[in-house]
């Protein structure tokens, strides 16, 4: 679809806010986007699915939507379905990638079974959490190791373990999110993001973003309210590296079955610089602190037009993908 006219998407919904512990980010990235579309001449709109039922979206004529929700019923298949039902072409990945990449355990079994490399990990089902199956946990994944909520994002409810006096609490935290629990080994080293633009054989890696935080703490806090964290697009990694995580966050995109935009979060061990996938995220975030904008701009695509971009592969299930 050419980018030319802006009244080819008729009148567009930016769905954002929502309900998950990320609803702040979300209102951060959905206004960023709507501001974009309109200024670049769509009839765009807000429309919080918190405060107004989906069903609204066809009763007011609306003809695509722009998903810029986060996390539970907004990035994990939920509302994918209901737009589905409805008819209405969304931005994004479909039903089951949506729901798959939001679950990290699923994701890394998916991963795993494809052989692109992960961290180990054991996951803590909600009736595996006595104090001595939690405290085993080291034993198996080796200190200092994470624990997440395998369901939620924006590094809520993480802890990075440095002893096994603190499994216990860090268990407790994350278990305040999700019933069941992730933990997965540490690898020590630089973090990068990889985003991805497209569909099929139309999709491709956007240049990397190395990410350098105080004292290794990416965290909620550093990610969207400091300016502590220094994010490096162009990556200046070695050419071969960027390529190589190109290459795996391709593979890991088409593996679970990606569409539209995404960005995976990889980990490269400082010991052989091997690259380790983190989780996959369909519905990035498009605040002015984002990375996916950031390396957009690093390939000459300015934020404006990548809300375009993504807008103009709204599509459906039902439709093979294709719009």
């Amino acid at each position: 679809m050419s980018l030319q006219d802006p009244k080819q998407f008729g009148k567009v919904a930016v769905l954002f806010g929502g309900s998950s512990a990320e609803r702040e980010i979300s209102l951060l990235s959905g206004n960023g986007v709507l501001e974009a579309l309109r200024s670049r001449g769509v009839d765009a709109h807000a429309f919080d699915p918190a405060e107004r039922d989906l069903v609204e979206l066809r009763r007011e004529g609306f003809a695509r939507c722009f998903i810029a929700l986060h996390g539970r019923h907004g990035e994990d298949g939920t509302v994918q379905g209901a737009l589905e039902l409805l008819g209405i072409p969304y931005t994004g990945s479909g039903v089951m990638a949506s729901s798959v990449a939001m679950d990290k355990v699923m994701t890394k079994r998916i991963w795993q079974a494809d052989g692109l490399p992960t961290p180990k990990y054991v996951r803590l089902a909600f009736d595996q959490q006595s104090r001595e199956q939690i405290r085993a946990v080291p034993d198996v994944l080796g200190l200092p190791l994470i624990v997440k909520p395998p369901r939620e994002g924006s590094s809520i409810g993480v802890t990075k373990v440095e002893g096994y006096s603190q499994m216990q609490d860090a268990v407790a935290l994350s278990a305040k999110y999700d019933a069941d629990v992730l933990c997965e080994e540490f690898i020590e080293g630089e973090e990068v993001t990889c985003a991805v633009l497209g569909s099929g054989l139309d999709a491709h890696a956007l240049p990397v973003v190395r990410i350098a935080a105080p004292e290794g703490a990416y965290d909620y806090q550093n990610k969207y309210f400091t300016d502590d964290v220094k994010y490096h697009c162009p990556s200046g990694l070695p050419e071969a590296e960027e390529h190589e995580i190109q290459r795996i966050t391709l593979a890991a995109y088409h593996t679970l079955g990606c569409r539209g935009w995404g960005r995976a979060d990889v980990m490269i061990r400082a010991s052989d610089r091997k690259p380790f996938l983190l989780e996959m995220n369909t519905s990035p975030g498009m605040t002015s602190h984002s990375l996916v904008p950031m390396s957009a701009r690093a390939a000459g695509i300015a934020y404006e037009d990548l809300c375009l971009r993504v807008l103009a592969s709204a599509s459906l299930d039902a439709a093979g993908g294709a719009q």
